[in-house]
């Protein structure tokens, strides 16, 4: 008898305190979904999402304050939901605009604040040439709509609803008319059973859904994640990459090794590093930079003219900036393509910035006392007893020899007895033609073709 009131007791205990025992099945997630929608946030959300499910946590709260942001951003933490057999409810506090409407969808309760707001998903792109957004493609906003639509149908969820928040032609009669996007307000969505309740707080839900009994667990982005938000936003991106590039080409254009080096290299890691935490680059993208600006630096200071080794550099370093800012450098999807196009702007504003500040910084610093001290402004004239070539190759300045192989700009030249490994200013010079040597630069020999007048 005394074994099996002790035997009760002890269950008693267990179904009481089930937390206590290793049981965090009561456990409720709050992860707050604050300001703009991007791919860091994707990656928080993931993370905890990850860590519920390891915690068999009884349900996920999500509390939306967004304007939106990006599309896949949003399918992530769509899929992350999904893939999940946790118990979902999105409190809407107070707006879900945009992706943040998708977010919510793809909850299976959605909860509201009194004055919230929820809808206006069409999806945009940025304008050319301005900072403006504009309204998509056709093609986008259909699929971007049946992406709300099988959303809506998973959690049960008005469908019309969802598509008319993404796409102006839907009509709803008594709701909106064609032509107008569809945003709905906390009692508007109430009404039309899209949102479940008018909640003010979190402790409401609890009692709502009968989880007052669980331990509240609010997930907090960490300051990592906080930093690779803030590296990952589209105009920040864009100045990493534009100081990183100015950075590198002030470095080449002044003697040693100094501040603008050390800038520029920070910049590009933090560039590709952040890149690299939210999934966009993987180790290639650095990769094809360094390779590139190897070959880049080959070209400028050994090999002579420019070939294909600086075509090569300058495409691997394009290619380099491009792919780590865009997941599917082939597009499966029409907001691929947008995404597509959004990287190339990033990319061509950054290099036509750089572009400019390097060719002004260089036009004006010699003016200002102090800027000039960080350029090399003095000339080695040979009147001040300066050689640019050694002795034995200045002699043969004004020199006239043939060609023994074919210019490509490089090739070899015989001037009497004597063979030299000559270079002409970029042109190709057939093999047997006269050559000229108009100036010597250390060991570098250069040519010109002698135009022969013809015997009349």
């Amino acid at each position: 008898m005394r074994i099996k009131i002790f035997l009760l007791l002890m269950g008693f205990l267990l179904l009481s305190h089930s937390s206590l025992f290793g049981y965090p099945e009561r456990d409720v997630y709050v992860i707050p979904i604050k300001g703009v929608i991007d791919l860091g946030l994707s990656s928080f959300v993931r993370r905890v999402v990850g860590e519920a499910q390891e915690k068999k946590a009884q349900c996920i709260i999500l509390e939306l304050e967004t304007f939106g942001g990006r599309v896949d951003a949003a399918t992530e933490i769509r899929d992350a939901l999904f893939e999940s057999d946790i118990n979902t409810i999105a409190f809407v506090n107070r707006r879900a605009i945009s992706a943040g409407a998708l977010i919510s969808l793809a909850c299976r309760h959605i909860v509201m604040a009194p004055g919230g707001t929820i809808g206006a998903a069409t999806p945009v792109v940025m304008a050319p040439g301005t900072t403006k957004t504009q309204p998509t493609d056709e093609k986008t906003i259909s699929y971007v709509r049946k992406e709300f639509k099988a959303t809506a149908e998973r959690n049960n969820h008005p469908t019309n609803l969802a598509e008319a928040m993404v796409d102006p032609d839907v009509e709803i009669k008594g709701v909106i008319e064609k032509g107008k996007l569809l945003t709905l307000t906390t009692e508007e969505a109430w009404k039309l059973k899209l949102a479940e309740h008018k909640v003010s707080k979190i402790g409401e839900i609890l009692t709502l859904y009968g989880l007052e009994d669980g331990k509240v667990v609010r997930a907090s982005i960490t300051w990592s994640e906080k930093l690779v938000r803030f590296l990952t936003h589209p105009m920040v991106s864009g100045l990493l990459l534009t100081f990183g590039l100015l950075g590198i080409f002030f470095e080449l254009r002044i003697p040693g090794w100094g501040v603008s080096g050390t800038v520029g290299l920070v910049c590009l890691a933090l560039f590709f590093g952040a890149q690299y935490m939210v999934g966009l680059a993987q180790w290639i993208e650095p990769g094809l930079f360094i390779v590139g600006g190897v070959l880049l630096v080959l070209e400028l200071f050994v090999i002579p003219g420019f070939g294909i080794a600086g075509v090569s550099g300058v495409l691997l370093i394009v290619a380099s900036l491009f792919f780590s800012l865009v997941k599917e450098p082939l597009p499966k999807t029409p907001v691929d393509i947008s995404r597509l196009l959004e990287a190339t702007y990033v990319v061509a504003a950054s290099l036509i910035a750089t572009f400019l500040v390097a060719t002004l910084s260089f036009a004006f610093m010699p003016k200002f006392p102090l800027l000039s001290k960080l350029i090399l402004t003095s000339e080695e004239k040979r009147e001040k007893g300066f050689r640019s070539a050694p002795v034995e190759l200045e002699k043969f300045i004004g020199k006239q020899g043939i060609t023994l192989t074919m210019l490509r700009p490089v090739g070899k030249a015989q001037f009497g007895d004597t063979i030299l490994d000559v270079v002409s200013e970029g042109e190709l010079i057939e093999k047997g033609r006269q050559v000229e040597v108009i100036k010597v630069e250390g060991n570098r020999i250069v040519v010109s073709e002698v135009e022969i007048e013809e015997k009349k």
